[in-house]
Parts: structure tokens; sequence; C-alpha cells
């Protein structure tokens, strides 16, 4: 693994040096780089994946979480600048789509608009929902997790694992959470929406409402499966983004 320009937050798992174009994948609340490992590896050559670490989990657990989508947003912009060299399209899973969103316009104000933006398992940032799963107690908040069948169950019940990924998953359901969209900037670049048949959490007229955050063209495909439809679809999911960025890159 390279981690290229010295900072905390990318990982590099596989690189693609020849390949025209990076892209950016940001985790799920709980989530770490690693989730996107496997398509790391279906992507390349072809293209450059550079995925997220947020700060409080895996080899950042000494950092403490950060609980605002900004200041998500903020600091892996800031990471992500040493990598504007190549094109760039982001993809972001759950709440990563937002922090994904929230990256995507802090580049574009600076002059690097993103050839895509795939948001994943989430609906539009337009779409609020009232929700509290951070209030909860820590019983309550796994079996949200649990519910959403991203995450072995066997180690939501380890008591040492359970310690390890509480302070991390509570700080980023507070960030989703209390986020807010507050209207008026729209991308100036494609969006590509993917999503989960029966997800609960992003039912499919919320996703297609990312149409009206982007003056460019959208699209939604709709995968089996649920919230973490993903873990089944990595080679549909990896062929779908292998597609459209040679034709974003001419390739």
């Amino acid at each position: 693994m390279s981690k290229g320009p010295a900072n905390d937050w990318i990982r590099r798992f596989k690189p693609a040096e020849q390949a025209p174009c990076r892209l950016i994948c940001f985790p799920h609340a709980g989530g770490s780089a690693s989730y996107f490992y496997g398509l790391t590896q279906r992507l390349a050559p072809a293209v450059d994946v550079l995925s997220v670490q947020y700060p409080g989990r895996q080899d950042r657990s000494a950092e403490p979480s950060l609980e605002s989508v900004t200041d998500l947003a903020d600091l892996a912009y800031g990471a992500l600048k040493p990598w504007t060299d190549k094109p760039l399209a982001l993809f972001g899973h759950s709440m990563g789509a937002v922090v994904a969103f929230e990256v995507a316009l802090r580049l574009a104000a600076d002059g690097t608009v993103p050839l895509r933006l795939f948001p994943s398992g989430r609906r539009a940032p337009s779409r609020f929902r009232e929700e509290n799963v951070h209030l909860r107690d820590d019983d309550a908040l796994l079996r949200e997790v649990a519910s959403l069948a991203g995450t072995d169950s066997a180690l939501l019940a380890d008591p040492d694992v359970r310690r390890m990924i509480l302070p991390s998953l509570r700080a980023d359901y507070r960030a989703i959470e209390t986020y807010r969209h507050t209207g008026g900037k729209r991308l100036d670049c494609p969006v590509l929406a993917l999503a989960g048949a029966d997800d609960p959490k992003a039912p499919l007229d919320d996703v297609r409402a990312w149409g009206g955050h982007t003056t460019q063209g959208f699209e939604l495909r709709v995968f089996s499966g649920g919230h973490f439809y993903l873990n089944d679809e990595t080679a549909a999911v990896a062929a779908l983004l292998r597609s459209e960025l040679a034709a974003a890159t001419g390739g």
C-alpha cells in the first residue's frame, strides 16, 4: 500500500500510476478506507483508487473522531489537494456520499471540477429526515448498525470490538444526522447515483433527488440488495465505474 503525498487521510491500496484518472472513495458511518479494498483491486490498473481514512478508526484510532460533515469535508478536501494532478471522480457510500458531495463542491470552488460524483446508498442532501440514532444508548446504536446487515453480528457482540468501534460510530452518526444542506450551490459535473433496491435508508424517490444537485446529467442505477448492496455487487459496481470513467476520460 502506498500513501503517496504524505498525509493520514488517504490510502492507496493498489497504485495505478498510468491510469488517466483517480477515484476517491468515502466510507459510510463507522466505516474505514479498507471497505473499498475489493473495489480497488477490480478497478486497477484502469483507475487509480484512493480511499479516505477518517480519524478515529483503524490506524487512526488514537485520534478523536470528527462530529460534523463540514469538518470531515474541509479536512478531506485539504488532504486531496496534492492528488489533483489528474482528473478526479468521487464515490461515497451512505454518509460518505454526503461527504463526497461537500468535497466536490470545495474542489469545484477551487477550480477542480470532478469528472463525476457517484453517491451510493444515500438520499439526496435536500431530502432531510429527522434521525437521532446518535443519541441512543450503545446497545440501541449497535442494533441499528446490525439491522443494516453491513457488519457481522458476532463482531458487534464482542466486547473488545464494541469498545473499539463505538466512539467513531457514534461520532459519524452525529455528523450525518446533524448535517443540514443549505441549498444554493450545485455541481457542474454529472451525477450517477447507485442504490440497493431494498435499502430502507435510501428510498429510490429520495435518491433520484440527487438530480437536483447538479447542472449536468443525472442517472440512477439500482442493484439487488439493501443498504450494503455493494458487499455482494462489487464486481458489477466496478464494471459500471470503469465504463463511466473510461467514457469521461475518452478511453
